[in-house]
């Protein structure tokens, strides 16, 4: 494990594992952290096996990354540039780029803004991109999240309950999540359109967060779904998802 310092000062963990050719670059989703999302359920121990070097971002609020607790410190435009200031401190020159939930959005803005993405695959989102332009809100609202992260959290839409599940069984530090949450509430993507690299969509066939995957998919000028048995808490430990990013980054 490693920290650098990203671009307005905060300090951000990152873990590489080595291996051969383009740099396969994970970011995990809300709540979660480098552990939870791609180390506990297969998916680096499935990248390894099949040889890619791996590097994995801990976002800003989570895992061993800084948390601060003001809303102003996050935004999907911060978290992007974030993940750019990774690939600069490492001097990554092409990258495939892995996102799920929070972390697909965030990957599919980093793709946009950067050349240096060379093949994208995101999971846990679905149309909620193409119809609400990023988390699907009509699912859960960011005011829900946040209202999960305080007290006990037993008045908080059912949806919402989740995430504070996940945070107390992984210690999250919901203060920050909660700022998080406030931060993000916005629809940052327009359209995906513009993104012409192989894409994959990877989706659990019980993820009301990845409702209709296939209007997503279709989005992309060059993408394919692969729908797995799961919700959006389990759908990453069914081998499916790692076998078929295993194949996509082939």
């Amino acid at each position: 494990m490693a920290k650098f310092t990203t671009w307005d000062g905060l300090q951000l963990n990152y873990r590489v594992w080595e291996g051969e050719g383009r740099p396969v670059v994970l970011q995990h989703g809300v709540v979660a952290d480098t552990n939870a999302n791609w180390m506990s359920v297969g998916i680096v121990a499935a990248l390894q096996a099949a040889g890619h070097h791996i590097i994995s971002l801990d976002a800003r609020g989570h895992g061993r990354s800084e948390k601060p607790h003001d809303p102003a410190r996050y935004s999907w435009q911060a978290m992007t540039a974030d993940m750019r200031s990774l690939f600069d401190e490492l001097g990554l020159d092409e990258v495939a780029l892995v996102g799920y939930s929070m972390g697909g959005i965030i990957s599919i803005l980093v793709a946009q803004a950067d050349d240096r993405v060379k093949r994208l695959a995101v999971g846990g989102i679905g149309s909620g991109v193409v119809d609400c332009g990023g988390i699907d809100w009509r699912v859960i609202e960011a005011a829900d999240i946040a209202a999960a992260m305080t007290g006990d959290g037993s008045t908080a839409a059912p949806q919402a309950q989740m995430f504070r599940m996940l945070a107390d069984v992984l210690g999250t530090d919901r203060e920050a999540i909660a700022a998080l949450a406030a931060g993000l509430n916005e629809a940052p993507i327009k359209t995906v359109a513009d993104i012409t690299i192989p894409t994959l969509v990877v989706a659990g066939d019980a993820d009301p967060f990845a409702a209709e995957p296939q209007r997503l998919a279709a989005a992309f000028p060059d993408a394919h779904l692969v729908t797995v048995p799961g919700d959006h808490l389990v759908a990453t430990a069914d081998p499916g998802f790692a076998a078929a990013l295993v194949e996509f980054l082939r």
